[in-house]
This record gives structure tokens, C-alpha cells and sequence, in this order.
């Protein structure tokens, strides 16, 4: 299934005070403190398909392979999600975890990889899963197979730091 089969998504983005509290991440990492997010955040910086100009938001990791320098994310707000249009555009980015900076590319898996990579992250963090799941108002019952119909729904962004190839 091609990523534009997916679904669109079932929340829109937030606006107003939501958009700001949802940006505080961002301004986090500007300041130099963005290690007190922990290795599940990242700030990853793009280029704007329509303006070519810097973009940055913060995602959370839900894979990590140290070995192969590479990190895998999802859009939680689908296919739609500025990011992940812009990667779709330009897949060239850096990212920044804790005080690290890495230049990646960006590969966007199918919605079988994805399946897998849910019901590996969910058993790793359930609450998490779960809000997700429920936010994006898919169906889920806590069992495996509820998550891999999920993950096939939710699109999945492996970066790949420049210079390896086996990831």
C-alpha cells in the first residue's frame, strides 16, 4: 500500500495554545536544554517543500538501532503532517538527540514494516501505544495483532545517518 492509501488522519493538528505547549519542545532544544527530554525525543530540522526555509520539530523515537545509526519515527497526524510531507519532498535532515547531531535520510516504510515496528514499541512502552492508538482513534486491545493493524495505518520514518548502508 502506497503512502498515499493511508488514511487520512483522524486528528488535526493543534492550533492556538495547544500549537504553543506542543512547540515548547522545540524551544527546549534551542536553549541547549534539549537533553532533558530524555532518548525518546528528538529534534529533527527539514527543509520546507514550498519555502526551502529551516523547519524543526520535535518526534519521538520509537526505534533506535545504535548499530546501524538509525532512528524510526511516526507521524501521529498521518501522511498530512508538515514533517513528513517535507522529508516525502526533500529526505535529507539532521537531527539532534540530547546534545548529539546526526545528518540522516529519511526511508518511509510500508505499512507491513510498520506493523512490526508498533508491536515491537508497544510491549517497550504499553501507555504510550495506547495513547497513541486512542488519540489517533484506531482500534486497539492491547494484543499484538491489535497493534500491528494500527502501525499499518500510523506512516513510519526510519533516519538513516549518511554513510551507512546497512540499516
Amino acid at each position: 500500500m502506497s503512502p498515499q492509501a493511508l488514511p487520512r488522519p483522524r486528528r488535526r493538528p493543534p492550533t492556538g495554545l495547544t500549537r504553543f505547549a506542543a512547540r515548547l519542545p522545540v524551544h527546549l532544544y534551542r536553549l541547549g536544554m534539549g537533553p532533558l527530554l530524555g532518548r525518546r525525543m528528538m529534534l529533527l530540522t527539514h527543509t520546507g517543500r514550498i519555502s526551502g526555509r529551516r523547519r524543526q520539530v520535535v518526534v519521538e523515537v520509537v526505534a533506535h538501532d545504535p548499530h546501524n545509526r538509525c532512528w524510526t519515527v511516526a507521524s501521529g497526524y498521518g501522511p498530512q503532517a508538515q514533517w513528513y510531507r517535507n522529508l516525502r519532498h526533500v529526505p535529507g535532515a539532521t537531527i539532534q538527540t540530547g546534545r548529539h547531531r546526526h545528518h540522516v535520510s529519511a526511508y518511509f516504510l510500508s505499512p507491513d514494516e510498520g506493523a512490526e515496528v508498533m508491536a515491537e514499541y508497544a510491549p517497550r512502552h504499553p501507555r504510550a501505544a495506547r495513547l497513541l492508538c486512542r488519540y489517533l482513534r484506531l482500534p486497539c486491545d492491547g494484543t499484538a495483532d491489535s497493534y500491528r493493524a494500527a502501525g499499518r495505518q500510523i506512516p513510519f520514518v526510519r533516519l538513516v545517518e549518511f554513510g551507512v548502508r546497512n540499516a
